[in-house]
């Protein structure tokens, strides 16, 4: 049985055993902690680890030029457009609000701090003591200077990258074993969280996921045909046929890496766009540019901030559009691993880790319509690379009999 339908079936377990026991429920608590406490364990690493590697990812320094500048500009650019568009529907849609839970463990009373202040702190003075003490938006700027330095350092930096790589696949695969007793530690949150409040639960969740798919479908109309419209001169309509494979194998495997072949494929023989810019675009998109994965960090943080009635300040927003950002880039294209980065997000903003439990239920079924944004997001910034480099057939791109992928 697969591992997100084996997390669905705990939430439902849990949400009737809670509505069973009621208040006895509360027994189940630490469990539910045990299992937030794995994820706390390993997601320092991983970031550190990830990011890092998703930095150097660009091996080659003549592609830190023109194109390279202006592909990482338009991924940065679309990131954040998106965790917009997230906070907006979040904002408007409230899927959170009345549900009055209450922490399991303490939360910290907000700091008030200024704007200059919020911007010094970014930097970390010293990036051990950011990892000891969790400060993940200091985990982030520090990683990506790492990653751009040992690029920099050339031969001498490789055999460090290597224990980066090594270091990033051995945490990828310690989140896999973590995430083996997520359905546990589903159940006994979600026991908890229903003997206390009852089946009224499960109605925000619904909520939150439909106005997910509301926020995907603006992004794709608002950013990518608008990039597509204005900005590259081209009609979505032939791009959007063109990428129907590469859609339809991101919407089934949830997993931006395994789509990436079938994404190239489409782009080189759907959408006209030149071999050099598709070997270096979609490659570093498929680790760098996660589109869904920035709309789910940014409704989510939102949704855990209604459910636990806590009232962000602008700089609380501030360091989610931030960490969301950076953290995006740091979410490897495998399934599961965007919603361990939820943690580092929540995490910047002060709000309770356990919030994370009430959305692991839905977690696949948001993660199939977040895996086909990342994957046309990049294809998106493909076509307008590839239109402004003067490396993309027009003609192909508008040919009314696509090419199907062949068995």
């Amino acid at each position: 049985m697969k591992l997100w339908l084996k997390i669905l079936i705990a939430l439902v377990l849990g949400v009737i055993a809670g509505i069973i026991l009621g208040p006895h429920a509360e027994l189940l608590k630490p469990i539910g902690t045990l299992f937030l406490n794995l994820i706390n364990m390993i997601v320092v690493l991983l970031v550190f680890a990830s990011m890092t590697v998703g930095i150097t990812s660009i091996h080659d320094p003549k592609k830190l030029g023109r194109v390279g500048v202006k592909t990482l500009f338009l991924y940065l650019i679309t990131t954040a457009a998106a965790i917009v568009i997230g906070l907006t529907a979040a904002t408007y849609f409230q899927p959170g609000a009345g549900l009055g839970l209450v922490s399991l463990t303490q939360h910290a009373p907000e700091k008030t701090a200024s704007l200059g202040e919020l911007l010094i702190s970014i930097i970390p003075s010293n990036p051990i003591v950011a990892m000891a003490s969790g400060n993940f938006i200091q985990i982030i700027v520090f990683s990506v200077f790492f990653g751009i330095a040992i690029n920099l350092a050339g031969d001498k930096g490789r055999p460090l990258l290597s224990v980066m790589e090594s270091l990033a696949d051995v945490m990828y695969r310690l989140t896999a074993i973590v995430m083996e007793f997520s359905p546990i530690g589903v159940f006994a949150i979600m026991a908890w969280v229903a003997g206390s409040f009852g089946v009224a639960i499960l109605v925000p969740l619904l909520k939150f996921l439909i106005a997910y798919y509301i926020a995907c479908a603006a992004h794709m109309l608002i950013v990518f045909c608008g990039m597509l419209k204005f900005l590259a001169r081209l009609s979505p309509w032939p791009f959007f046929m063109g990428m129907r494979d590469a859609i339809m194998m991101a919407f089934t495997t949830c997993s931006s890496s395994a789509t990436l072949p079938v994404s190239m494929y489409c782009a080189q023989r759907n959408l006209g766009i030149s071999k050099h810019i598709t070997n270096f675009v979609l490659p570093l998109g498929s680790t760098v540019n996660m589109n869904g994965a920035a709309i789910f960090q940014a409704m989510s943080a939102l949704f855990i901030a209604q459910a636990y009635d806590i009232t962000l300040s602008f700089q609380s927003l501030l360091a989610i559009v931030i960490t969301a950002t950076l953290s995006a880039i740091g979410a490897a294209g495998i399934p599961g691993t965007g919603f361990i980065m939820l943690s580092v997000v929540i995490a910047s903003a002060g709000l309770p880790i356990e919030g994370l439990a009430l959305l692991a239920g839905i977690d696949r079924l948001r993660e199939m319509g977040s895996t086909v944004l990342n994957v046309l997001g990049d294809a998106v910034c493909a076509v307008y690379i590839a239109k402004q480099e003067g490396e993309l057939d027009i003609r192909q791109y508008n040919h009314k009999e696509l090419v199907e992928l062949e068995d």
